[in-house]
């Protein structure tokens, strides 16, 4: 039997994260379900986002599903002890290195997309962004005074060979199951590590994956590129901070943020950490407003990649899919269900 860890965590998270729980207990009657605190809310509790015991349990699960971390009410809290901060330790813990993040338009969702419906009808995209190096982990980091009164910030940006090699080889596979491309972004024309980047994704290319098409691109180009023909990619592998980027501007290609999913992955075996790459978005919490699809999708990617159920993945994708096409519709994509309202709709199509 297998087990998935809940952390509703901060904002809409408790809201999304109850529709999984009911489609989880309608579709996989015998997965275990655990929940714990996390982020402020585990904050408040014990005084930091992430406890001892919850890490723990993350660790001897199979995956780990989360909701939103974040919000106001934190802001003032030392930065170390942040919602975030949280959520980067426990990326750390479980070694999730790859970030696969998905941005799919659905048929029925083509004209709520930014984009006019002719440049995203078909969108499949699948972003890989490296999760548990570059600048938002690299030392020295912190803001200091000099000596004349101005202060100073300083992130380092950082990466290994091992480091790069791993995540552009989660890439490579996923490209031979899709449509054989990938697109490797960096900065390699003023950057450092952006040149290494380049060097070891096509080293690892010529020596493993030569059968796979590869493309290498600046970032800022692909963010251009991503808006003026997006069709044009399959698998996108990139660091730590333009992933970030990238795959938020790719979410506004589908629709809406709060449709898109994501899975973070290490080592076989290993268990998998899935969140809704949305926020908490604390305007809205606890008014029934949020869009679940993107929490309840990140259970059907759990499904797949970590639970080894690829036909109760398949149900499920099916399951949104045809919740969409019969119209149902939160706010955010022009409609005016409740969030509990689309859960129900995803379990009619269950």
């Amino acid at each position: 039997m297998s087990t998935l860890l809940l952390l509703p965590g901060d904002g809409i998270g408790p809201e999304v994260i109850e529709q999984v729980r009911r489609v989880a207990s309608r579709l996989a009657n015998d997965l275990t379900l655990e929940e714990r605190a996390f982020g402020g809310t585990s904050f408040d509790q014990f005084g930091t986002p992430l406890t001892e015991e919850a890490e723990a349990v993350a660790l001897a699960s199979d995956a780990v599903l989360m909701g939103a971390v974040g919000g106001p009410k934190w802001a003032g809290a030392p930065r170390a002890q942040r919602p975030e901060a949280g959520l980067l330790r426990l990326r750390q813990a479980m070694n999730v290195y790859a970030n696969l993040r998905p941005a799919i338009c659905f048929d029925a969702l083509a004209g709520a997309s930014a984009l006019k419906p002719e440049f995203v009808s078909g969108l499949d995209i699948m972003i890989v962004r490296e999760l548990t190096g570059g600048v938002y982990f690299g030392q020295p980091r912190g803001i200091e005074t000099l000596a004349d009164g101005q202060k100073r910030g300083v992130d380092t940006q950082v990466y290994t060979t091992s480091e790069i090699e791993r995540v552009s080889r989660v890439a490579f596979e996923l490209a031979r199951g899709r449509r054989n491309k990938v697109t490797s972004c960096e900065k390699s024309n003023v950057m450092e590590t952006g040149l290494l980047w380049r060097e070891v994704v096509t080293a690892l290319h010529a020596r493993d994956y030569a059968d796979v098409q590869l493309e290498h691109m600046l970032a800022d180009n692909a963010a251009m590129q991503l808006v003026k023909n997006p069709l044009q990619f399959d698998v996108i592998v990139t660091d730590n901070l333009f992933g970030d980027i990238l795959s938020d501007e790719a979410a506004m290609l589908t629709g809406g943020i709060g449709l898109l999913p994501s899975a973070a992955l290490g080592d076989p075996g290993k268990p998998g950490l899935y969140e809704p790459i949305h926020g908490s978005a604390p305007d809205i919490a606890g008014q029934g407003l949020a869009n679940p699809l993107a929490a309840i999708l990140s259970f059907e990617m759990a499904l797949r990649w970590s639970l080894g159920r690829t036909d109760l993945a398949d149900k499920l994708n099916a399951a949104v899919k045809a919740a969409l096409e019969e119209g149902a519709r939160t706010r955010d994509i022009g409609g005016s269900l409740t969030t509990a309202q689309m859960g129900d709709a995803v379990l009619k199509g269950l």
